[in-house]
């Protein structure tokens, strides 16, 4: 494929106009510096709001909510999930953050844990508010908006739901170049979440990326859920072992966390478990930390994937 599906014809245009586009946030927050393997849960952050020249991102499947198909006390219930992601990024502040599977009416946990300093990029994958967001916040007290844009992972990537790899559930790419004031940098932030079911659809998805990021001439950090097995998938070797791009828990001076899969499913963190969710980075992009946050509160998670984390110095 000589050029990808929803890189032609997509232009740096600024949707900010768009339904549900833009939340503006408020901050909480102590300044944090990178903790040294904390536990999760334990009321520190891991890795907290960063510090000078550090970047601190995040990926997070917030997981939807089942409205009427989940009952109180059931772990998946969203009523009593959203207070534990709004702590949740309360302790944390990640200077960027890709969120996946957040319906419209879930977004106010997710901004209310930021604070009021953070803004979004991203409609629903149904255009307008509907459906699933992958959207980007930001910390607006340090990085701006260049442009950004949204589109569809299929053979037409800029029609609105469209889906035309195998796939029946909707996929879509936020996409963003942000300056950092702090640094003087730019750099492009890409968050995605690739589908569940046909291998082609997660397959065409990591080429488009792939050539997004060679495209881009400028750093990336890359954050999804590409429910595809780290190490031993084709989005995988498409991505990184092909594609050059980096790997931050692999390639992190220290991970702040112990190893587990990132989808116990409300489970017990699993040391065997598969890494579904991933920061990946272009080549220059030094990886000081990362951790899979088993975060709990009363032994409640706030979805059923873990968050992820790195911080970077780009």
């Amino acid at each position: 494929m000589s050029t990808a599906p929803g890189v032609a014809g997509i232009s740096r245009r600024t949707l900010l106009t768009a339904a549900g586009a833009v939340g503006a946030l408020g901050a909480s927050a102590a300044l944090a510096g990178p903790a040294s393997a904390r536990t999760a849960g334990a009321g520190r952050p891991v890795i907290g709001r960063a510090r000078g020249e550090l970047l601190h991102a995040m990926s997070f499947n917030i997981r939807y909510d089942r409205v009427g198909q989940t009952q109180p006390g059931e772990p998946d219930y969203w009523p009593e999930r959203a207070p534990l992601t709004t702590e949740f990024l309360r302790l944390e502040q990640p200077t960027v953050l890709g969120v996946q599977e957040v319906l419209f009416h879930q977004l106010a946990a997710v901004e209310e844990g930021l604070g009021r300093h953070y803004k979004m990029v991203g409609f629903g994958r149904d255009g307008g508010a509907g459906g699933e967001y992958s959207g980007i916040f930001y910390d607006a007290r340090r990085l701006t908006v260049k442009w950004w844009d949204q589109f569809w992972l299929s053979d037409t990537p800029q029609v609105i739901g469209s889906a035309t790899w195998g796939n029946t559930v909707t996929r879509i790419v936020t996409w963003a170049e942000l300056h950092d004031s702090v640094t003087g940098r730019d750099f492009l932030h890409i968050n995605s979440h690739f589908d569940h079911q046909a291998e082609n659809a997660r397959v065409r998805s990591a080429r488009v990326v792939r050539d997004q990021v060679a495209a881009a001439g400028l750093p990336v950090v890359f954050t999804a859920d590409c429910n595809a097995t780290a190490g031993s998938s084709a989005p995988y070797d498409i991505l990184v072992t092909d594609g050059g791009l980096r790997d931050t828990w692999l390639d992190a001076d220290r991970q702040l966390t112990p190893y587990a899969g990132t989808f116990p499913n409300y489970g017990t963190p699993n040391p065997d478990g598969t890494r579904i969710d991933w920061i990946l980075t272009t080549p220059g992009v030094e990886v000081r930390a990362a951790a899979i946050n088993t975060w709990t509160r009363d032994g409640r998670y706030p979805s059923d994937h873990t968050p992820v984390q790195a911080l970077l110095k780009i």
